[in-house]
């Protein structure tokens, strides 16, 4: 069953997301994720959420997106996001 990574992502280093937002797509597609939405136009129709930059992940499951986020490919960069984003995310597995 496939597996959703939504995150809300509120940039306050430039410099040091443009360095995360250049290397992490290689480590996502290393297991199987893919980009559904990466920082287009977001707007809320309804409640108060604030949105940053949107970005939708798809994986071939829940055990593979685990994977990407628990590798060693992904920590420093994590880390980097970390550093230069304040994020929301949360995971979904599909239907």
């Amino acid at each position: 069953m496939a597996a959703y990574l939504v995150a809300n992502v509120d940039i306050f280093d430039n410099v040091g997301y443009e360095e995360y937002r250049q290397k992490v797509p290689a480590t996502i597609a290393a297991y199987g994720g893919r980009y559904l939405a990466r920082g287009g136009i977001t707007e809320v129709l309804e409640g108060t959420a604030l949105p940053g930059r949107c970005v939708l992940l798809e994986f071939p499951s829940m055990a593979r997106l685990k994977a990407w986020w628990d590798s060693p490919e992904y920590k420093p960069l994590r880390e980097i996001r970390e550093r230069s984003a304040k994020t929301y995310l949360f995971v979904t597995e599909g239907i």
